[in-house]
């Protein structure tokens, strides 16, 4: 399937644990993974870098499959977890470094039109977290596409 916006087909990607409980091997226990996944929050990581810092340093393939909760419902459950979602929030900063570059760099047309499309991203996925309730009713994105054209 090829991604909205994009010639490219991407196949790389890491490639999720089969078993959904967990492996015999991993030595953590699901208070102690909790206890690691709200300090890791605490220091200020996003809830898919806990789960690679996890998976990394900590050799804990899956949150879930040790605690039977993902790592956003552990957040959520201590209060860390972020107001806007992790992939919303992402956009939205892309979005802000395109427009600082276009201040500077008012002619690239590329980047006008890359900008634009990112904004029709940013809008689909802010209806869909309205739509689910993650995000308040009232919220709303402003483009900033209209001063570069």
């Amino acid at each position: 399937m090829a991604r909205i916006h994009s010639h490219k087909r991407g196949k790389s990607h890491s490639t999720r644990p089969v078993f959904k409980r967990a492996p015999s091997w991993c030595e953590y226990r699901a208070d102690e993974v909790e206890a690691l996944v709200v300090k890791l929050a605490r220091e200020g990581y996003p809830p898919s870098m806990i789960g690679q810092i996890l998976r990394d340093q900590y050799g804990i393939p899956l949150v879930k499959a040790v605690t039977d909760k993902s790592v956003l419902q552990i957040l959520r459950e201590h209060n860390l977890a972020p107001k806007i979602p992790e992939d919303l929030s992402n956009l939205l900063k892309k979005a802000e470094r395109m427009v600082r570059h276009l201040e500077k760099n008012r002619s690239d047309r590329r980047n006008i039109h890359n900008l634009q499309l990112l904004e029709s991203k940013i809008h689909r996925l802010s209806e869909y977290y309205k739509r689910e309730g993650v995000l308040p009713p009232d919220w709303r994105y402003e483009p900033k596409v209209g001063s570069f054209l």
